[in-house]
């Protein structure tokens, strides 16, 4: 996963059901990868962009056998409680939690987020029956925005 596309491309919650992510090519290339390929539930973090979007992140959703890694100027995080299924990735882009990691960006034409400011960050967890409705929630809303901007497209 590139930095760019988490920041452009995909979403909150990136379900691999549904959409692509490149590819290596060479598989030999991919045995000699020396970081741990990622897992349903993991959150990829862009931690660079040349604005305030550095902090983005997508949720990975729906891996079954792809074996997909985190690219440069990402961090990859797994979470160490159970949350449900596109809630991090949606509460983590929220302007309630991003908001708190605006004063810990650095850089002038670069901004770039550590992951010690990511440690910083509070995050507020409800119950996990409210991150399912939740997650729910604004992933049916994700998929309306995008069958009305596949229609205006046409």
């Amino acid at each position: 996963m590139h930095y760019g596309d988490v920041l452009i491309k995909y979403g909150s919650v990136l379900d691999l059901e549904d959409d692509d992510l490149p590819r290596i090519a060479d598989p030999a290339a991919v045995e000699k990868m020396t970081s741990d390929s990622l897992r349903d539930g993991d959150i990829v973090i862009a931690d660079t962009a040349e604005d305030l979007t550095a902090g983005k992140c997508s949720e990975l959703r729906n891996i079954g056998e792809s074996v997909v890694f985190a690219g440069l100027h990402t961090m990859p995080c797994r979470p160490v409680n159970q949350y449900a299924a596109g809630f991090l990735g949606h509460y983590l882009n929220s302007s309630s939690f991003h908001d708190q990691l605006i004063p810990l960006m650095q850089g002038i034409k670069v901004i770039a987020l550590s992951k010690a400011a990511m440690g910083v960050a509070a995050l507020m967890v409800p119950s996990f029956a409210e991150q399912q409705a939740i997650g729910r929630f604004f992933s049916s809303l994700d998929s309306l925005i995008t069958l009305h901007q596949r229609k205006s497209q046409r």
